[in-house]
């Protein structure tokens, strides 16, 4: 870690459930705590399909990044990056286009340590520590700056982290932002989780395994409203869907919307 760079200001908390530990167990990973797995136990026990969507989730960030590297893209920042699992964005990128550069940004500890000792050895991709609540401290962060090129387009990936971000931040002013250094060719990739047609008692069991979490809470929202986070981009088909139906490799998908799950989209700067 840099000198320059400021320490997480509050500590590793086994007692208290972390969002990307849930993440990390949902996808059968083991950098997780009881309390993480406690709650995510909770919601699993609400909604039994979580699994499901959350690891289509992971397959539609694959699709996503292999699309933008098979477009000439070449640098990528994927802001709130969570634990690393398979098919990371690294391995996808510099898979598809071995010359990709790829920054991590996360503000958990756990994260940052085991992101910097997975990419040791890596010197196209690094992990950087931000807080998508502060857009500045990610947008001109030093790494940011020096590592990417921006007079040429730039990849941002925002999976799965709107729905910790409330009404009160700002979400689409906090994407805004990040699109401001974007030149034409740029793309924005995110998935959101939305409700469906749950029941109240479903969405609160859900919202109060997230509430016992440092974020606090999960707010779904509908397409309409994710659709304002890519507002003066153009929308790539098939538009904001299902990650499980964003181009699937195995032929088309109906998706079941009265079940909750991950709005996904991207979007290119013209």
């Amino acid at each position: 870690m840099a000198t320059d760079e400021r320490h997480p200001a509050w500590v590793i908390d086994p007692d208290t459930p972390s969002v990307a530990r849930m993440y990390d167990y949902y996808l059968g990973g083991k950098d997780n705590f009881a309390s993480d797995r406690e709650a995510a136990e909770r919601v699993m026990a609400a909604m039994p399909y979580v699994l499901e969507f959350t690891r289509a989730n992971r397959r539609f960030l694959s699709r996503a990044v292999t699309h933008m590297a098979g477009q000439g893209i070449r640098q990528f920042l994927d802001i709130g990056s969570g634990l690393p699992t398979r098919e990371n964005v690294h391995e996808v990128a510099q898979r598809a286009a071995p010359d990709s550069r790829v920054i991590y940004v996360d503000n958990d500890p756990i994260v940052l340590a085991h992101a910097r000792a997975l990419l040791a050895d890596n010197p196209l991709t690094t992990v950087i520590q931000a807080d998508l609540l502060e857009p500045e401290s990610i947008m001109e962060h030093p790494e940011v700056r020096s590592r990417f090129d921006w007079d040429q387009p730039v990849a941002v990936l925002l999976m799965a982290i709107l729905h910790f971000v409330p009404d009160v931040a700002e979400p689409a002013a906090l994407v805004a932002r990040l699109r401001r250094d974007m030149v034409p060719g740029s793309y924005l990739v995110l998935s959101h989780g939305h409700a469906g047609k749950v029941t109240d008692e479903v969405e609160a069991q859900v919202r109060g395994a997230y509430g016992k979490t440092r974020q606090g809470d999960i707010i779904p929202r509908p397409a309409e409203v994710v659709a304002t986070f890519f507002e003066g981009m153009e929308l790539l088909e098939p538009g904001i869907v299902p990650v499980e139906a964003w181009r699937p490799e195995t032929g088309p998908v109906e998706p079941d919307l009265t079940r909750a799950g991950f709005l996904g989209g991207v979007g290119r700067l013209a």
